[in-house]
């Protein structure tokens, strides 16, 4: 069944925001987060367009108690169906100067941001006995390299506990599906000055996750064929992985 009332964070552009267009429809709720007012506006007035009612929201994911009002208030007027854990960065090129500064931001957003979205979620989920939870990883998180060690670490860190939450709580009717995208065009891609192979639109990857999240997908890994690379990747002894990333542009 489609689900009616999907919250999304980082919608304001895309994966975030191909994900909010891919399920605007008529009598579809949609709330809908970011830190940019302007983007996020222009995302949701298509929704509007499309026949969905949609509710914003200008916050910054790594405020836990604003996360927990937000998501607490939204689920005293309406079942959630579907939340999607969205947000995230990445680094700009590497600077000894700002690496310490670059990497917490990065932890606080892709890992406690993630935190901050799904734990009040799960708590309203848990209750209504419904729901379901994406956690949004990366292709990246099967192996750890040198180009960009703080975004592959905090990727792991949702992946695998996005992994254990949905063996724990599918007796309590919720389920949870972790997304592994490979290269997406978006706003943290267009940094890259590295060729990205199978590089895809935000739209089309939308249009799979939103598949795999139909089908209760427990990791929804695309595409496939980067995919099983970077599963054979994550076999290889560390000093061959190094010797094949060392000329890839490093940063956080």
């Amino acid at each position: 069944m489609k689900p009616k009332s999907i919250l999304i964070t980082g919608a304001s552009s895309g994966i975030g925001a191909a994900l909010a267009l891919e399920y605007a429809d008529k009598g579809i709720f949609l709330a809908l987060s970011a830190r940019n007012l302007d983007r996020l506006n222009f995302i949701a007035n298509n929704c509007r367009k499309m026949g969905a009612f949609v509710e914003i929201k200008i916050l910054d994911v790594t405020k836990g108690k604003a996360m927990t009002e937000w998501i607490s208030e939204i689920d005293k007027r309406v079942c959630l169906d579907l939340v999607i854990a969205n947000a995230g960065i990445a680094g700009n090129r590497f600077d000894y100067g700002q690496a310490i500064n670059s990497t917490r931001m990065i932890f606080n957003t892709n890992i406690e941001g993630v935190l901050n979205t799904v734990i009040p979620a799960l708590n309203c989920m848990e209750k209504q006995g419904s729901g379901q939870i994406a956690i949004m990883s990366s292709l990246a998180s099967f192996k750890g390299f040198s180009g960009a060690p703080s975004y592959i670490a905090t990727k792991a860190a949702v992946r695998i506990w996005g992994e254990g939450l949905r063996e724990r709580y599918k007796e309590k009717g919720v389920k949870v599906s972790v997304i592994c995208p490979g290269f997406v065009k978006s706003r943290i891609t267009e940094k890259n000055l590295f060729w990205m192979p199978l590089l895809m639109s935000s739209e089309k990857a939308a249009k799979i996750i939103c598949r795999g999240l139909h089908k209760n997908y427990p990791r929804i890994a695309f595409p496939r064929r980067m995919y099983f690379i970077a599963l054979a990747f994550s076999l290889l002894p560390t000093f061959l992985a190094n010797l094949l990333t060392t000329k890839i542009p490093q940063k956080e």
